[in-house]
């Protein structure tokens, strides 16, 4: 479900998927997908707000997709035996990141 959330980075109400809730001691936070910006953002429980019914019609403009069969990759520095291999990574290195989108661009 889509709900409306304040983006303190974009100072703006945006639509957004709900991810995950974290409990912390000042509230709950929830992780969200702002599905008109294609960014990731952290909101307050007090910032959410249920999609008005025609504004939940709308297309979302971004869509969370994956490269088909690419997996990330990640330089393994051994420093005892001075070498550096390439190797598999759980997550994109932030430099593999910038470089993806600048081809893009």
């Amino acid at each position: 479900q889509v709900y409306v959330v304040f983006s303190k980075e974009l100072k703006c109400w945006c639509r957004a998927l709900v991810e995950s809730v974290c409990c912390q001691a000042d509230g709950y936070k929830l992780g969200c997908f702002l599905v008109d910006y294609a960014k990731y953002c952290s909101v307050a429980l007090e910032n959410i707000r249920v999609l008005a019914g025609a504004f939940a019609k709308i297309p979302h403009r971004a869509k969370k997709c994956r490269l088909h069969c690419t997996k990330p990759l990640t330089l393994h520095i051994d420093y005892c035996e001075n070498t550096a291999k390439i190797g598999p990574a759980k997550r994109w290195d932030t430099a593999a990141i910038q470089h993806f989108r600048k081809l893009l661009e």
